[in-house]
């Protein structure tokens, strides 16, 4: 059996609407995205980071669970969905974004 993958992805979008509006379309994520007619998202989290000095200008934050990386790829290369959201993100994020995932241990 697969391993669930957790990936966290972090944007530097300084305007507080366009974080609003991305914390939208991931609120929407876990229906919307569909892979054979079906959601394949576990679960999603994503709102503005806290602000700190260690958040090195993130100020936005993603944790997206999946139950496979094969779900992750899928997600990446061919969800409809996702392809909307990151056509967003790409045009409001400033620098590049940081994006982390692992297997559950």
């Amino acid at each position: 059996m697969a391993k669930p993958v957790s990936r966290v992805t972090l944007f530097k979008i300084p305007n507080v609407e366009d974080q609003q509006k991305l914390a939208g379309l991931y609120r929407d994520m876990p229906t919307k995205a569909v892979k054979d007619g079906k959601p394949y998202i576990c679960s999603v989290r994503a709102g503005p980071t806290k602000a700190d000095t260690r958040n090195q200008g993130y100020t936005f934050a993603a944790i997206s669970v999946f139950n496979s990386v094969e779900d992750m790829v899928y997600y990446d290369n061919e969800c409809a969905a996702h392809q909307e959201l990151k056509g967003f993100a790409k045009s409001v994020n400033q620098g590049a974004m940081m994006v982390y995932f692992e297997d559950a241990l």
